[in-house]
């Protein structure tokens, strides 16, 4: 099964197939996955207007097949997920319809997601080893810069964002709805069920 995914900044380049094989592997470890590398960028800028999605998507979609589909990734900024997501993937089917997609949009930033995991990044890249995950985790306008105080050598998205994804834990960041969304969709997009969102503690 080919899945082709579209994004906006050069931190998801390297981190988004990282992150999207380990939710394939946790989700449906039988299935094959052959991840389109590296993954399509597009300005978001761009990727908010109908006619360059729809052209990304055009190209996308011829490579990953008849059977295969599309994950569109990119951050809310001062959006909201629940308006931005649906436009975009309204227009995206429209244009292919054969084609299973998903859109999916980190509230404020993908980073959002790693600050509601944020425990299970203790002693990694310099973060100390009594870190918390803030409340509202995806409240926070400005998840790079939380982790950029906390880090000796500062946050970079092109160099810590695809270590941390890595590590961060995947059920942990199901605190953040959109995280949670991304899970769901990758299991639709799989052909399984997520399994429940685990119950977290206030």
């Amino acid at each position: 099964m080919k899945l082709g995914l579209i994004v906006e900044g050069a931190g998801e380049v390297l981190a988004a197939p990282i992150l999207v094989r380990r939710l394939a592997s946790f989700l449906a470890p039988e299935v094959r996955l052959d991840i389109l590398n590296p993954p399509h960028r597009l300005s978001r800028g761009k990727l908010v207007k109908e006619d360059e999605l729809s052209r990304v998507i055009e190209l996308t979609a011829r490579k990953v097949g008849g059977d295969g589909c599309i994950l569109v990734l990119l951050d809310a900024d001062e959006d909201l997920p629940c308006v931005l997501g649906p436009r975009l993937l309204g227009w995206a089917r429209k244009h292919r319809s054969d084609r299973a997609i998903s859109v999916v949009v980190a509230q404020c930033e993908y980073e959002a997601w790693f600050l509601a995991a944020a425990e299970s990044l203790r002693n990694h890249r310099g973060l100390p080893s009594d870190l918390r995950a803030p409340p509202h985790s995806e409240r926070i306008r400005d998840a790079k810069g939380w982790l950029h105080k906390r880090m000796p050598d500062g946050y970079s998205p092109t160099i810590d964002q695809a270590a941390l994804t890595k590590i961060f834990d995947l059920e942990a960041a199901r605190r953040a709805d959109s995280f949670d969304k991304l899970f769901r969709d990758m299991g639709a997009l799989l052909g399984v069920s997520a399994p429940p969102r685990p119950q977290q503690s206030p």
